[in-house]
């Protein structure tokens, strides 16, 4: 089971902040050679990223390339697709064809590399108007992607909404995104980042209520961020006990012949004994991703 709670950004052309953030406590950390790295710097940074990727790290590593239709994309795809690299971020993804498009050459360099087919991640970024519009067919492509993303800067700009604190303005296209996600058998997808870093209260909000929408993890751009999203998207001991207690009681009722019973004061049923499986396996996961990086 993947654990994707936390993503960490961190430029690539700083190779210090990238050496931390890969020693940190994110689950995947992302090498940034988009919107984090100057034009002049761009084509440089691609040599600093697949270095970066060489050296030891207490988590999954990624690259968010630039754009298709730019001038850097194919030249960065190019380059970071190499051993060392778990995947790639692909930002304002606005159809299912750009996804076919960077899965052939994805596939390509895989074959020529003699990577494992289909280990190199790819995680779309949708961030406009259009991309959105797509959605559907975009979490539907067939391609290696198993898991989306919400850019919520490039989208509020893209459609001229204004971006408060308490976000009310997002959430109908936040439950689209889990949504969408789920009719089309994707994992829960990855939320946007929190630009607001004076603002703690305004981002420990952010983080629950998109915990609580069906999202899985959010992207950071802090490492001071890292703790609450991964606090919040970890199932606490106090629910583990009761999905334990839930799980034992239902099959001692189940060999009874009963399908519908009360543990601590609330009804139980299947899809109630299935959600606390679920939280069950997520909680393990995380312990043995834990253990892993100890």
């Amino acid at each position: 089971m993947s654990i994707y709670r936390s993503f960490l950004f961190a430029p690539g052309n700083h190779a210090r902040r990238v050496e931390k953030a890969l020693s940190l406590s994110a689950d995947a950390v992302i090498l940034d050679l988009e919107d984090a790295v100057a034009n002049s710097e761009k084509i440089k940074s691609r040599a600093l990223v697949l270095a970066a990727l060489q050296g030891p790290r207490n988590c999954k590593a990624y690259v968010r390339v630039n754009a298709l239709g730019t001038p850097w994309s194919y030249g960065d795809l190019v380059a970071v697709i190499n051993p060392g690299v778990d995947g790639v971020l692909l930002p304002k993804v606005e159809s299912a064809s750009d996804l076919h498009t960077v899965e052939w050459l994805i596939t390509s360099l895989e074959n020529e590399r003699n990577l494992p087919k289909g280990s190199i991640d790819l995680i779309p970024i949708v961030e406009t108007a259009l991309g959105f519009s797509n959605l559907a067919s975009i979490a539907r492509s067939g391609t290696r992607v198993r898991r989306i993303a919400f850019g919520a800067g490039d989208f509020t700009l893209d459609l001229g909404i204004t971006w408060t604190a308490d976000e009310t303005e997002l959430l109908s296209y936040r439950n689209s995104f889990v949504v969408e996600s789920r009719a089309a058998g994707l994992e829960p997808p990855l939320d946007t980042v929190w630009v607001a870093l004076d603002d703690e209260a305004g981002f420990n909000q952010s983080v629950e209520t998109v915990q609580k929408l069906g999202f899985q993890g959010k992207m950071c751009i802090h490492p001071n961020q890292l703790k609450h999203v991964n606090a919040c998207f970890s199932p606490s001991e106090k629910q583990i006990t009761h999905a334990k207690r839930v799980v034992e009681a239902f099959e001692v009722a189940e060999k009874q012949g009963l399908a519908a019973i009360q543990v601590d004061g609330k009804f139980v049923d299947y899809p109630i004994v299935y959600l606390a499986k679920k939280l069950i396996e997520r909680a393990n996961a995380i312990q043995k991703n834990s253990l892993a990086k100890n």
